[in-house]
């Protein structure tokens, strides 16, 4: 039996739905603060921090935990509070109903975007992010936890997956920054692009909960593309600016609340945070998209958003809960410090955070 928190929107949904059609599970638990439209599933309506949350858990294998709050406008301590305060206590009230494995979803941010790192990343490389990138401070403390959960509770196994830049029927900061009519570039940066298709996302989420892969796990498109293949396949051309300029208009625009956005995401937009990915290769996944398919849909998504049709609805209010990533995941908000300098240039323009279906819940 699998049991999925933040089951009711966003991956968390998607993921629910293919739970309930596969043949090689026999029950699903779905939990979330509303119930979901999968009625195949068993549902409990609860707050995830709710320690009830453990007698809901009993006889499930495994437990995927997708309720996340990745909105860039929740209150910081309060987005804070909800993601480690509901992370600690799935894991202990995992250990506690006799949970043998917990899959944890994150992004592949907590690696860092640095002009030295490899590329690809292998799954070990350190995790040298920093809090100044949104949401990134709530993911590492995701990743510190789950480190700590297994000497904590023995024989409790927890996996984590890491997306790239997550898309696929998302709004983020990623797809705002595509609406410019320019893609800024930092002069002297060396931007590399590796996206996940929120359906590569679901697939690797079911294949860790069957259990056919464990350990950390990042997922997303085979190789990566240069920023000038994202020119040349978008048709979008480059506005290059100096560095101390990119910077300077997007912690202005930060500080004066024009965008939720902190300068600390413009990193993301700079320098390569691509990953491997092998570990779920070698255990026999293999995604489904590529980089090219996945900047087609995410342009014509965005052209949708223009035009006002075929465009997901923007998130409006508390709701927006985090989905992927989104995550990224969420890997799901790259970009928000490009698009918010180049607001500095053009014309301040709305830029939002990671994608609902990114953060694992919604």
């Amino acid at each position: 039996m699998v049991a999925v928190t933040g089951a009711a929107r966003g991956v968390g949904a998607l993921l629910t739905r293919r739970l309930a059609a596969c043949e090689e599970v026999k029950h699903v638990l779905a939990i979330d603060e509303r119930r979901g439209d999968v009625s195949e599933a068993q549902w409990h309506v609860l707050d995830v921090r709710d320690p009830a949350i453990a007698e809901k858990l009993r006889g499930a294998d495994v437990v995927v935990h997708l309720a996340l709050d990745l909105d860039l406008e929740t209150d910081s301590a309060a987005r804070t509070a909800y993601n480690v305060r509901g992370t600690q206590t799935v894991l202990t009230a995992a250990a506690a109903a006799g949970v043998h494995r917990v899959v944890l979803c994150t992004s592949a941010m907590v690696y860092g975007a640095h002009p030295d790192n490899d590329v690809p990343l292998d799954e070990d490389a350190e995790l040298r992010a920093t809090a100044e990138a949104t949401g990134v401070s709530d993911l590492l403390e995701i990743e510190r936890l789950a480190r700590r959960a297994p000497r904590a509770h023995p024989g409790l196994n927890v996996t984590v997956l890491r997306p790239a830049v997550l898309v696929g029927g998302t709004d983020t900061a990623l797809t705002r920054y595509f609406e410019s009519p320019r893609l800024l570039v930092v002069a002297g940066s060396r931007p590399v692009w590796q996206f996940c298709h929120v359906e590569d996302l679901v697939s690797a989420l079911e294949f860790a909960a069957l259990e056919k892969a464990e350990g950390e796990l990042a997922v997303g498109c085979d190789g990566w593309l240069e920023q000038e293949e994202i020119e040349e396949l978008s048709g979008i051309r480059r506005m290059e600016l100096p560095s101390a300029v990119a910077l300077g208009a997007a912690s202005r625009l930060h500080r004066l609340g024009l965008t939720p956005s902190p300068a600390g995401d413009l990193a993301y937009t700079m320098h390569p945070w691509v990953v491997s990915g092998h570990r779920l290769h070698a255990a026999g996944w293999r995604p489904r998209w590529t980089n090219e398919e996945v900047l087609a849909e995410l342009l014509e998504e965005v052209a949708g958003a223009a035009h006002g049709r075929g465009a997901p609805p923007r998130p409006q209010g508390r709701d927006r809960r985090g989905g992927g990533r989104g995550h990224g995941g969420a890997a799901g908000h790259g970009g928000a410090g490009a698009a918010g300098a180049e607001g500095a240039a053009e014309g301040v323009r709305g830029v939002v955070p990671l994608s609902r279906p990114f953060s694992p819940s919604g």
